[in-house]
Protein backbone atom coordinates (compact mmCIF):
# COMPACT_ATOMS: atom_id res chain seq x y z
CA UNK A 1 0.00 0.00 0.00
CA UNK A 2 1.29 3.52 -0.58
CA UNK A 3 2.56 5.55 1.92
CA UNK A 4 2.01 9.62 2.80
CA UNK A 5 5.46 10.81 3.86
CA UNK A 6 7.30 13.98 4.67
CA UNK A 7 9.66 15.38 1.97
CA UNK A 8 11.92 18.55 1.09
CA UNK A 9 10.64 19.64 -2.46
CA UNK A 10 11.87 22.20 -4.74
CA UNK A 11 8.66 23.45 -7.14
CA UNK A 12 10.09 26.25 -8.57
CA UNK A 13 13.97 27.01 -10.48
CA UNK A 14 15.41 29.36 -7.35
CA UNK A 15 12.41 29.28 -5.58
CA UNK A 16 12.74 28.41 -1.18
CA UNK A 17 12.49 24.37 -1.02
CA UNK A 18 9.67 23.45 1.17
CA UNK A 19 8.43 20.51 3.19
CA UNK A 20 5.42 18.88 1.66
CA UNK A 21 3.67 15.74 2.16
CA UNK A 22 4.75 13.01 -0.53
CA UNK A 23 3.10 9.72 -2.05
CA UNK A 24 5.58 6.59 -2.43
CA UNK A 25 4.62 3.57 -3.95
CA UNK A 26 5.11 0.35 -2.99
CA UNK A 27 8.18 -0.90 -4.41
CA UNK A 28 7.98 -3.06 -7.69
CA UNK A 29 10.36 -5.28 -9.24
CA UNK A 30 13.69 -4.61 -8.72
CA UNK A 31 12.78 -1.60 -6.16
CA UNK A 32 13.11 -1.41 -2.17
CA UNK A 33 11.67 1.39 0.02
CA UNK A 34 13.90 3.04 2.64
CA UNK A 35 13.05 4.35 5.77
CA UNK A 36 15.59 6.93 5.51
CA UNK A 37 17.76 8.31 8.84
CA UNK A 38 20.41 10.93 7.37
CA UNK A 39 20.82 12.81 4.55
CA UNK A 40 23.87 15.08 3.99
CA UNK A 41 23.10 18.52 1.99
CA UNK A 42 25.03 18.75 -0.85
CA UNK A 43 25.93 21.68 -3.39
CA UNK A 44 24.29 19.36 -6.06
CA UNK A 45 20.73 19.31 -4.21
CA UNK A 46 21.23 23.20 -4.71
CA UNK A 47 21.83 22.74 -8.02
CA UNK A 48 18.79 20.99 -9.04
CA UNK A 49 16.80 24.00 -6.54
CA UNK A 50 18.67 26.63 -8.90
CA UNK A 51 17.80 25.29 -12.06
CA UNK A 52 21.59 23.53 -12.74
CA UNK A 53 21.00 20.28 -13.65
CA UNK A 54 17.64 20.26 -15.74
CA UNK A 55 14.45 21.97 -15.57
CA UNK A 56 12.41 18.61 -14.62
CA UNK A 57 10.70 20.50 -11.48
CA UNK A 58 9.03 19.51 -9.18
CA UNK A 59 12.31 17.73 -7.62
CA UNK A 60 12.85 15.50 -4.51
CA UNK A 61 15.70 16.84 -3.35
CA UNK A 62 18.52 14.71 -0.89
CA UNK A 63 20.63 11.92 -2.18
CA UNK A 64 23.70 11.35 0.11
CA UNK A 65 21.88 9.19 2.57
CA UNK A 66 21.73 6.43 4.88
CA UNK A 67 18.90 4.33 5.91
CA UNK A 68 16.95 1.29 6.82
CA UNK A 69 15.26 -1.41 3.83
CA UNK A 70 11.72 -1.18 4.92
CA UNK A 71 10.25 -3.27 2.22
CA UNK A 72 11.25 -4.59 -0.97
CA UNK A 73 10.04 -5.77 -4.38
CA UNK A 74 9.67 -8.78 -6.83
CA UNK A 75 13.23 -10.57 -7.38
CA UNK A 76 15.51 -8.72 -5.04
CA UNK A 77 17.74 -10.57 -3.64
CA UNK A 78 20.81 -7.74 -2.78
CA UNK A 79 19.17 -6.60 0.39
CA UNK A 80 16.40 -7.44 2.65
CA UNK A 81 13.81 -5.27 5.00
CA UNK A 82 15.69 -4.31 8.08
CA UNK A 83 18.86 -4.09 6.52
CA UNK A 84 21.30 -0.87 7.01
CA UNK A 85 22.30 0.61 3.40
CA UNK A 86 24.02 3.88 2.16
CA UNK A 87 22.18 4.63 -0.76
CA UNK A 88 24.07 5.16 -4.09
CA UNK A 89 23.29 6.92 -7.43
CA UNK A 90 25.19 4.52 -9.65
CA UNK A 91 23.13 1.28 -9.20
CA UNK A 92 25.19 -0.65 -11.74
CA UNK A 93 23.45 -2.86 -14.60
CA UNK A 94 26.04 -5.63 -15.28
CA UNK A 95 25.00 -6.33 -18.42
CA UNK A 96 26.43 -2.76 -20.29
CA UNK A 97 29.82 -2.79 -22.52
CA UNK A 98 31.77 -1.17 -19.35
CA UNK A 99 30.39 -3.86 -16.93
CA UNK A 100 30.93 -6.81 -19.80
CA UNK A 101 34.88 -5.68 -19.97
CA UNK A 102 35.14 -5.63 -16.22
CA UNK A 103 34.79 -2.00 -15.52
CA UNK A 104 31.48 -1.59 -13.44
CA UNK A 105 32.44 1.75 -11.94
CA UNK A 106 32.44 3.17 -15.87
CA UNK A 107 28.78 1.67 -16.15
CA UNK A 108 26.77 3.43 -19.21
CA UNK A 109 23.36 2.37 -17.68
CA UNK A 110 22.79 2.56 -14.08
CA UNK A 111 19.39 1.98 -12.71
CA UNK A 112 16.58 4.28 -10.42
CA UNK A 113 13.56 2.72 -9.73
CA UNK A 114 10.62 2.73 -12.52
CA UNK A 115 8.23 4.04 -10.37
CA UNK A 116 7.92 7.78 -10.10
CA UNK A 117 6.73 8.79 -6.51
CA UNK A 118 3.83 11.86 -6.45
CA UNK A 119 2.73 14.78 -4.62
CA UNK A 120 -0.47 14.62 -3.03
CA UNK A 121 -2.51 15.62 -6.83
CA UNK A 122 -0.59 13.60 -8.51
CA UNK A 123 2.01 15.39 -9.99
CA UNK A 124 5.36 13.16 -10.61
CA UNK A 125 8.50 14.16 -8.63
CA UNK A 126 12.24 13.78 -10.32
CA UNK A 127 14.34 12.19 -7.54
CA UNK A 128 17.41 14.14 -7.10
CA UNK A 129 19.72 11.92 -8.74
CA UNK A 130 17.40 9.36 -8.96
CA UNK A 131 17.51 8.80 -5.04
CA UNK A 132 15.31 11.98 -3.11
CA UNK A 133 15.75 11.36 0.16
CA UNK A 134 14.95 14.73 2.12
CA UNK A 135 12.14 12.26 2.85
CA UNK A 136 11.06 10.38 5.67
CA UNK A 137 11.49 7.19 3.23
CA UNK A 138 11.84 6.70 -0.49
CA UNK A 139 11.56 4.66 -3.56
CA UNK A 140 15.13 3.11 -5.16
CA UNK A 141 16.19 0.97 -7.45
CA UNK A 142 17.09 -2.21 -5.04
CA UNK A 143 21.01 -1.56 -6.96
CA UNK A 144 21.31 1.70 -5.26
CA UNK A 145 21.12 -0.06 -2.24
CA UNK A 146 24.70 -1.05 -0.19
CA UNK A 147 24.96 -3.27 3.10
CA UNK A 148 27.23 -1.80 5.23
CA UNK A 149 28.01 -2.90 9.38
CA UNK A 150 24.90 -1.12 11.22
CA UNK A 151 27.44 0.09 13.70
CA UNK A 152 28.51 3.12 11.68
CA UNK A 153 26.01 6.37 12.62
CA UNK A 154 23.45 7.00 9.71
CA UNK A 155 24.70 10.44 9.61
CA UNK A 156 28.40 9.58 9.32
CA UNK A 157 27.50 6.41 6.77
CA UNK A 158 25.47 8.44 4.42
CA UNK A 159 27.94 10.70 3.19
CA UNK A 160 29.59 8.10 1.43
CA UNK A 161 26.79 8.25 -0.66
CA UNK A 162 28.07 11.44 -2.42
CA UNK A 163 30.35 13.76 -1.56
CA UNK A 164 33.04 12.03 0.50
CA UNK A 165 33.33 9.20 -1.35
CA UNK A 166 33.69 11.20 -4.70
CA UNK A 167 36.82 12.92 -2.84
CA UNK A 168 38.15 9.97 -0.89
CA UNK A 169 38.23 8.26 -5.02
CA UNK A 170 39.57 11.14 -6.99
CA UNK A 171 42.77 10.60 -5.15
CA UNK A 172 42.64 6.75 -3.95
CA UNK A 173 40.92 5.17 -7.55
CA UNK A 174 41.40 7.87 -10.16
CA UNK A 175 44.80 9.57 -9.07
CA UNK A 176 45.74 6.42 -7.68
CA UNK A 177 47.98 8.10 -4.96
CA UNK A 178 50.72 5.76 -3.77
CA UNK A 179 52.96 6.03 -0.51
CA UNK A 180 55.36 8.37 -0.52
CA UNK A 181 53.56 9.96 -3.41
CA UNK A 182 53.18 14.13 -3.11
CA UNK A 183 49.46 15.33 -4.06
CA UNK A 184 48.17 18.40 -4.18
CA UNK A 185 44.49 19.72 -3.76
CA UNK A 186 42.58 22.39 -4.79
CA UNK A 187 39.69 23.75 -3.50
CA UNK A 188 39.27 22.29 0.04
CA UNK A 189 35.52 21.92 0.86
CA UNK A 190 33.81 18.71 1.26
CA UNK A 191 35.01 17.15 -1.72
CA UNK A 192 38.56 18.39 -1.14
CA UNK A 193 38.81 17.64 2.33
CA UNK A 194 38.28 13.62 1.77
CA UNK A 195 40.39 14.29 -0.63
CA UNK A 196 43.16 14.81 1.33
CA UNK A 197 42.00 12.43 3.48
CA UNK A 198 42.16 9.44 1.07
CA UNK A 199 45.56 10.96 0.17
CA UNK A 200 46.58 10.32 3.61
CA UNK A 201 45.12 7.08 3.95
CA UNK A 202 46.82 5.91 0.83
CA UNK A 203 50.11 7.11 2.30
CA UNK A 204 50.99 9.93 0.29
CA UNK A 205 54.22 11.79 2.24
CA UNK A 206 53.49 15.33 1.43
CA UNK A 207 49.79 17.16 0.91
CA UNK A 208 48.99 20.21 0.01
CA UNK A 209 45.79 22.22 0.35
CA UNK A 210 45.18 24.91 -1.76
CA UNK A 211 41.52 27.21 -1.33
CA UNK A 212 40.80 31.14 -0.24
CA UNK A 213 39.09 30.35 2.51
CA UNK A 214 41.43 30.18 5.97
CA UNK A 215 38.22 27.95 7.95
CA UNK A 216 38.75 25.24 5.19
CA UNK A 217 42.75 24.72 5.14
CA UNK A 218 42.19 24.60 8.90
CA UNK A 219 39.80 21.64 8.45
CA UNK A 220 41.97 20.35 5.77
CA UNK A 221 45.25 20.37 8.33
CA UNK A 222 42.92 17.86 10.89
CA UNK A 223 42.23 15.78 7.99
CA UNK A 224 46.00 15.14 7.05
CA UNK A 225 47.28 17.95 4.93
CA UNK A 226 50.75 18.67 5.81
CA UNK A 227 50.91 22.27 3.65
CA UNK A 228 47.95 25.12 3.41
CA UNK A 229 48.24 27.42 0.81
CA UNK A 230 46.27 30.47 0.57
CA UNK A 231 45.91 31.34 -3.21
CA UNK A 232 44.30 34.62 -2.29
CA UNK A 233 47.87 35.94 -1.47
CA UNK A 234 50.03 33.23 -2.72
CA UNK A 235 50.52 32.22 -6.31
CA UNK A 236 49.05 28.54 -5.66
CA UNK A 237 51.48 27.07 -8.67
CA UNK A 238 54.72 28.55 -7.46
CA UNK A 239 54.05 27.34 -3.97
CA UNK A 240 53.10 23.87 -4.96
CA UNK A 241 56.60 24.33 -6.65
CA UNK A 242 58.20 25.39 -4.09
CA UNK A 243 57.36 22.79 -1.52
CA UNK A 244 58.02 19.82 -3.94
CA UNK A 245 62.02 20.25 -5.10
CA UNK A 246 60.80 22.67 -7.84
CA UNK A 247 58.95 20.10 -9.64
CA UNK A 248 54.74 20.31 -9.02
CA UNK A 249 53.38 17.30 -7.41
CA UNK A 250 52.70 13.60 -8.42
CA UNK A 251 49.00 14.19 -8.24
CA UNK A 252 46.52 17.28 -8.13
CA UNK A 253 43.19 16.61 -7.23
CA UNK A 254 40.94 19.77 -9.07
CA UNK A 255 37.78 19.92 -6.39
CA UNK A 256 36.69 23.52 -7.88
CA UNK A 257 35.67 22.94 -11.48
CA UNK A 258 36.96 26.26 -12.55
CA UNK A 259 38.85 26.69 -15.51
CA UNK A 260 41.35 28.46 -13.83
CA UNK A 261 41.64 26.60 -11.10
CA UNK A 262 42.32 23.62 -13.46
CA UNK A 263 45.24 25.30 -15.42
CA UNK A 264 46.86 25.90 -11.48
CA UNK A 265 46.68 22.11 -11.24
CA UNK A 266 48.22 21.64 -14.68
CA UNK A 267 51.10 23.32 -14.30
CA UNK A 268 51.30 22.64 -10.42
CA UNK A 269 52.01 18.88 -11.26
CA UNK A 270 55.28 17.25 -11.85
CA UNK A 271 56.29 15.95 -15.58
CA UNK A 272 54.29 12.82 -15.89
CA UNK A 273 51.99 13.57 -13.20
CA UNK A 274 48.64 13.19 -12.37
CA UNK A 275 45.76 15.83 -12.58
CA UNK A 276 42.20 14.83 -11.11
CA UNK A 277 39.03 16.78 -11.96
CA UNK A 278 36.58 15.97 -9.76
CA UNK A 279 35.37 19.52 -9.20
CA UNK A 280 31.83 19.87 -11.65
CA UNK A 281 32.27 22.58 -14.44
CA UNK A 282 29.01 24.35 -15.50
CA UNK A 283 28.01 23.91 -19.25
CA UNK A 284 29.39 27.34 -20.03
CA UNK A 285 32.54 27.04 -18.96
CA UNK A 286 35.40 26.24 -21.90
CA UNK A 287 39.31 25.42 -21.17
CA UNK A 288 42.44 26.54 -22.83
CA UNK A 289 45.40 25.11 -23.12
CA UNK A 290 48.98 24.97 -25.37
CA UNK A 291 48.72 21.60 -26.93
CA UNK A 292 52.46 21.72 -27.00
CA UNK A 293 52.01 21.85 -23.12
CA UNK A 294 49.70 18.79 -22.86
CA UNK A 295 52.06 17.12 -25.28
CA UNK A 296 55.32 17.60 -23.63
CA UNK A 297 54.42 17.43 -20.06
CA UNK A 298 52.97 14.06 -20.28
CA UNK A 299 50.87 12.51 -17.77
CA UNK A 300 47.29 12.17 -17.59
CA UNK A 301 44.71 14.42 -17.31
CA UNK A 302 41.44 12.38 -15.82
CA UNK A 303 37.95 13.29 -14.43
CA UNK A 304 36.79 11.38 -11.73
CA UNK A 305 33.33 10.13 -11.93
CA UNK A 306 31.92 9.60 -8.23
CA UNK A 307 35.77 9.00 -7.07
CA UNK A 308 35.70 5.71 -9.63
CA UNK A 309 34.06 4.14 -6.67
CA UNK A 310 31.85 0.83 -6.82
CA UNK A 311 29.66 1.19 -3.96
CA UNK A 312 29.76 -2.50 -3.33
CA UNK A 313 33.46 -2.48 -3.10
CA UNK A 314 34.32 0.71 -1.78
CA UNK A 315 31.56 1.70 1.11
CA UNK A 316 31.67 -1.35 3.26
CA UNK A 317 35.33 -1.76 3.14
CA UNK A 318 35.36 2.49 3.92
CA UNK A 319 32.69 1.94 6.89
CA UNK A 320 35.08 -0.56 8.14
CA UNK A 321 37.97 1.26 8.21
CA UNK A 322 36.02 4.18 10.41
CA UNK A 323 34.51 1.85 12.59
CA UNK A 324 38.28 0.96 13.25
CA UNK A 325 39.86 4.23 13.94
CA UNK A 326 41.39 4.76 10.90
CA UNK A 327 38.85 6.86 8.91
CA UNK A 328 37.44 9.57 10.84
CA UNK A 329 34.30 10.06 8.32
CA UNK A 330 32.49 12.36 11.58
CA UNK A 331 35.12 15.38 10.70
CA UNK A 332 32.93 16.08 7.98
CA UNK A 333 29.58 16.61 9.76
CA UNK A 334 29.24 20.34 10.71
CA UNK A 335 25.89 19.89 12.18
CA UNK A 336 23.35 18.12 12.32
CA UNK A 337 19.50 19.79 11.52
CA UNK A 338 15.96 18.79 10.84
CA UNK A 339 13.68 18.56 7.83
CA UNK A 340 12.39 22.06 8.04
CA UNK A 341 16.06 23.57 8.11
CA UNK A 342 17.17 22.93 4.28
CA UNK A 343 16.79 25.81 3.39
CA UNK A 344 18.55 27.77 5.83
CA UNK A 345 21.55 24.69 5.41
CA UNK A 346 21.84 25.84 1.81
CA UNK A 347 22.87 29.78 3.05
CA UNK A 348 25.08 28.19 5.37
CA UNK A 349 26.98 26.05 2.85
CA UNK A 350 27.07 29.23 0.07
CA UNK A 351 28.89 31.19 2.73
CA UNK A 352 31.48 28.29 3.56
CA UNK A 353 30.38 28.02 6.75
CA UNK A 354 30.22 23.99 6.73
CA UNK A 355 31.49 20.76 5.11
CA UNK A 356 28.34 19.12 5.77
CA UNK A 357 25.23 19.92 7.23
CA UNK A 358 22.94 16.75 8.15
CA UNK A 359 19.56 16.22 7.99
CA UNK A 360 18.69 12.75 10.58
CA UNK A 361 14.93 11.81 10.98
Amino acid sequence: MAQQVKAVVARAKGAPVEVTTIVVPDPGPGEAVVRIQACGVCHTDLHYREGGINDEFPFLLGHEAAGIVETVGEGVTEVAPGDFVVLNWRAVCGQCRACRRGRPQYCFDTHNAKQRMTLLDGTELSPALGIGAFAEKTLVAAGQCTKVDPAASPAVAGLLGCGVMAGIGAAINTGNVGRGDTVAVIGCGGVGGAAVLGSRLAGAAKIIAVDIDDRKLATAEKLGATHTVNSTTTDPVEAIRALTGGHGADVVVEAVGRPETYRQAFYARDLAGTVVLVGVPTPEMQLELPLLDVFGRGGALKSSWYGDCLPSRDFPMLIDLHLQGRLDLGAFVSETIELDAVEQAFERMHHGDVLRSVVVL
